[in-house]
């Protein structure tokens, strides 16, 4: 499911992604399985996302973009020319993974280190 945006998420997520490189490339081929897996992995490590589309067609970046909206559970942040912009919050890591594990306890100095302290 897709979050809704106010103006300000919007402007500070446009202003977060200025600096960005495109990281997913959409070639000639479209919008494949593969391509769709990298946006969800980059989705899942960045949260805000810029994709590159090949292409002349608008209407077909349009009808691209709200596909991967729509598969991914993301949003659409910006579309400008050939370059999107898709956010989709990261999700919380789980619960029950719980505490990290205590880190094995170090070998104390030899004595003669012990003195040179």
């Amino acid at each position: 499911m897709a979050i809704q945006l106010i103006p300000g998420e919007r402007r500070a997520l446009k202003a977060r992604a200025h600096a960005l490189n495109p990281a997913v490339l959409i070639g000639d081929g479209g919008l494949t399985a593969a391509v769709l897996e990298e946006i969800d992995r980059s989705l899942n490590a960045h949260e805000l996302v810029k994709v590159r589309i090949a292409g002349e067609d608008r209407d077909a970046r349009s009808d691209i973009l709200r596909r991967v909206c729509e598969d991914l559970g993301a949003t659409a942040v910006q579309h400008i020319g050939r370059i999107l912009l898709i956010y989709r919050q990261r999700p919380e890591p789980d619960a029950k993974r719980g505490p990290r594990p205590a880190r094995k306890p170090r070998r104390p100095l030899k004595r003669s280190f012990q003195n040179r302290v």
